[in-house]
């Protein structure tokens, strides 16, 4: 069987003679080439040649064509900032002011950076295509709702169900439009990435999200592609109602027990995927590290229907010896046999020289954000979002922090706050808002609260 043949196979929930492998490699084939992330994801000939790249170096049975949630956005009226080492983030929410929906400008895939990344489609599928499947990754729905409301919708969801419903219904046919631009140019799997649904709870996934998403896939699946729900984030308490969708894959980062998963999505029918560590493994760690993390994934999967891939979209500067090292222990038996024999227990980093700050001494309240990164994670992005927007609503006595997982630093204080997942906001070092983007007012209170413990109001 081809890669791709295994892959589809695989997502199909079928039998396979080993755990398809499917590297999402976003901005991080720009590193590939030695092309900075703002000019390979804006460029048709650089995205190819990453992909190719990655095409050798890591043995794929699928590659996603880019893994940018940004671009409807940006044809709709956000307006992005670059970043040189990952992809971009939304800067401005046309919809958080005023303006409604008939004010956006038309979307269409001939317009922003679709032509550049359909036409990176076209070359990569005449080159590899047969035996490499392909993936669009396209914008889910709740995420391009939040993008263009930004983080009011949490409250609208309260205030203005119809309106939010309206619009997440409107994102679901932007996604159709952008699922058929990869459809018709090759695509085999179109992926509805919808990280910011870890922020809801199971009731609003089923009032907003279920049915604008089941739409999508049936219109995926009715085109001939298979569907996959992709979430980033801590999805643990939706992945019952992620199940009871209509697509074919539901793909986990590492906040989700993979074991959990499975045993969900097989009493669905449903293959699933996931969900190397990001940062721990693949950037930070060794070739040995990526090879031990992938058998552990591999072990929980085992059988049929399992996808072997990162957590989300790998980081620009991950090294390619740790990519490459996971990936074979999916592709080639000989070596997988020969890591089990070979691969030692991993020490573990206690970080005891990363000092935290005297909170009760300090005069001001501290909020630590950890974060993947708030410039390229969406979650992470509005998590900071919310901590400066309540900051700047008590003005004196408060401290914003971001402590990126990406860095030794974020690292070492996810670990000593015991954060447990990302992206969590901690006052003065409390996590308080574990993988939960508050409400401005929850918020605020909660660091009131905190500054009369410490006599400041």
């Amino acid at each position: 069987m081809t890669g791709r043949e295994i892959l589809l196979n695989a997502i199909h929930n079928e039998h396979t003679p080993r755990p398809a492998w499917v590297p999402f490699v976003g901005c991080h084939g720009g590193a590939l080439i030695d092309t900075p992330a703002d000019e390979y994801l804006r460029s048709a000939e650089a995205i190819a040649a990453g992909l190719l790249r990655a095409d050798e170096l890591y043995r794929p049975d699928g590659l996603p064509i880019v893994f940018d949630l940004q671009m409807e956005a940006e044809i709709l009226g956000c307006e992005l900032h670059w970043a040189h080492n990952g992809p971009p983030s939304v800067s401005s929410h046309p919809l958080a002011n005023g303006a409604t929906l008939a004010d956006l400008p038309e979307f269409s895939v001939e317009a922003g950076r679709f032509p550049e990344v359909v036409a990176a489609l076209r070359t990569v599928k005449a080159e590899i295509g047969e035996r490499v499947a392909l993936y669009g990754l396209i914008c889910g729905p709740f995420t391009l709702a939040l993008h263009l409301l930004g983080n009011d919708i949490f409250l609208e969801m309260f205030d203005n169900e119809a309106g939010v419903q309206e619009l997440v219904d409107f994102c679901a046919r932007v996604g159709m439009q952008a699922a058929d631009a990869y459809i018709d140019n090759g695509a085999d799997v179109v992926a509805v990435v919808d990280p910011m649904v870890s922020q809801i709870s199971p009731e609003h996934f089923r009032q907003f999200v279920a049915e604008p998403a089941n739409t999508l896939f049936d219109h995926i699946r009715a085109r001939g592609a298979a569907t996959s729900l992709f979430c980033c984030g801590d999805a643990t308490r939706n992945l019952e109602v992620m199940a009871q969708t209509r697509c074919d894959n539901i793909s986990v980062d590492e906040n989700v027990d993979l074991a959990l998963l499975r045993d969900i999505a097989r009493a669905a029918g449903k293959s699933f995927g996931g969900n190397l560590q990001l940062t721990v493994v693949l950037l930070l760690g060794t070739e040995d590290d990526a090879r031990r993390a992938a058998l552990q994934c591999m072990d929980i999967g085992d059988g049929e229907g399992f996808i072997l891939a990162p957590g989300c979209d790998l980081p620009y500067d991950t090294p390619p010896e740790n990519v490459a090292a996971a990936g074979l222990m999916a592709v080639d038996d000989y070596q997988r046999e020969i890591a089990r024999q070979t691969i030692t227990e991993a020490g573990e980093d206690d970080f005891c020289d990363i000092e935290l700050p005297d909170y009760a001494h300090e005069p001001d309240v501290i909020l630590d954000v950890i974060t993947l990164d708030s410039a390229t994670c969406a979650p992470c992005q509005y998590m900071m979002d919310a901590a400066n927007r309540a900051a700047a609503a008590i003005g004196e006595g408060v401290q914003v922090r971001e402590h990126k997982i990406t860095r030794r630093e974020g690292l070492g204080m996810f670990c000593r706050l015991d954060a447990g997942h990302v992206p969590t906001i901690c006052i003065d070092g409390k996590p308080t808002f574990v993988s939960i983007i508050p409400d401005q007012p929850r918020l605020i209170e909660a660091i009131r609260e905190r500054m009369r413990e410490k006599g400041r109001v």
